[in-house]
């Protein structure tokens, strides 16, 4: 059984793949009850074999492990790595570099919007998946043959999935395409968990500054609530509940108890904790008051005839250039493009803007027409 349960032989796995061009890395996690993702298992694979390493076994030092993945001139691939990379970056504080995500670059390559990795093996490779053990908990001891085998399979595979992406890109000369995605991923920022921030994550319909206070100070309180309990947020308080509780401001316990979708924070737990969020924003001087800058808010409304003719624009020239949609711009970039010609949003940065973004701008101002094109078989642009 290809498990490494002990440190010597970590040791020794992890020199054998320091001069390797590249490494195929995947975890299995728990993280339904949790804030904080437990690791219960690591597969890597160089370019001939593959382990499996149990980081749940006793006095296992992982810091080989560790070290491979920082190496610079290793290249570390994944399929929708972003939550590996933030175990890692969580357990060591660095982020593995360089990285590679084989899912982004199935999207440049034009596999579809977050192609699974059991598609993607199909489509690459002719194999199929064993998807018997997908609902395991890894976190039992011990672990099977044929859970071993199955966790194999998630590293095998994904090396001959990244040297035809890799040959393909090179094709298409859309390799640089993947620099932005790539630095996000390698970017600890992307995985920096800021309590006092994570209000913006909350879609919430308006500008109004004390409503946007109170809901700053509520979730923040929830944040450092779940970390300390270390239970997933929303267990604590769905963002519904908050946003209830910001727009009614209750003063007392009984307050929370009349709220429709909150008055389970009336709990001894809870209660404190919520009443001193929405009292601290009382005392709160307004130029302390969040404020959304810009033009542009996830929380206004666009013309929603414009918005359709931008995301027909975004389909056409998805389907011309044979790129996955979600890649090219986001449903909040169009509604951004849609408000402001000065959006900062991806969508019109580097090669976005070339496929698509200079074009959502020409056809929001006229300066382009969308339409039937003259067989009527298909979507065209024109200029006007």
């Amino acid at each position: 059984m290809a498990l490494i349960t002990d440190s010597a032989a970590l040791a020794n796995f992890c020199d054998s793949l320091k001069s390797a061009t590249f490494i195929t890395v995947d975890t299995e996690f728990m993280r339904e009850t949790t804030y904080w993702a437990k690791l219960c298992l690591v597969q890597v694979s160089g370019p001939d074999y593959a382990h499996c390493i149990d980081p749940l076994a006793p006095n296992l030092d992982l810091s080989p492990l560790y070290e491979l993945l920082a190496n610079p001139k290793v290249m570390k691939v994944f399929h929708a790595g972003r939550q590996d990379l933030e175990i890692f970056y969580t357990a060591t504080g660095a982020v593995p570099t360089p990285v590679f995500d084989t899912q982004i670059a199935a999207m440049v390559c034009g596999f579809g919007d977050q192609v699974g990795y059991e598609t993607l093996v199909s489509k690459l490779t002719g194999s199929r998946l064993d998807k018997t053990q997908r609902f395991t908990d890894w976190s039992r001891r011990p672990l099977t043959n044929r859970q071993v085998e199955y966790a194999l399979g998630d590293v095998t595979h994904l090396r001959t999935v990244y040297t035809k992406l890799v040959k393909k890109l090179e094709q298409t000369g859309r390799a640089a395409w993947l620099d932005e995605e790539n630095a996000i991923l390698s970017s600890p920022d992307t995985y920096k968990i800021c309590p006092r921030e994570v209000w913006r994550r909350i879609r919430a319909r308006t500008r109004e500054p004390r409503l946007l206070a109170v809901l700053r100070e509520l979730a923040e309180w929830r944040e450092l609530k779940a970390q300390s309990l270390d239970i997933p947020r929303q267990r604590v308080a769905k963002d519904d509940a908050l946003l209830e509780l910001a727009a009614s401001l209750p003063k007392t316990v009984e307050d929370i108890k009349r709220s429709r979708i909150a008055k389970a924070l009336a709990s001894g737990k809870y209660a404190d904790g919520v009443l001193e969020a929405i009292s601290r924003v009382k005392e709160m001087p307004k130029s302390e008051y969040p404020r959304t800058e810009g033009d542009y808010n996830q929380g206004n409304q666009a013309p929603k005839s414009l918005v359709e003719l931008l995301k027909l624009l975004l389909k056409t020239k998805a389907e011309t250039h044979n790129v996955a949609q979600k890649i090219i711009a986001s449903k909040d970039d169009i509604d951004a493009i849609a408000q402001s010609d000065l959006a900062d949003v991806p969508a019109l940065h580097g090669w976005r803007r070339e496929l698509f973004g200079d074009d959502a701008l020409k056809l929001k101002h006229g300066i382009i027409a969308i339409g039937l094109s003259a067989d009527g078989k298909s979507i065209e642009v024109f200029e006007r």
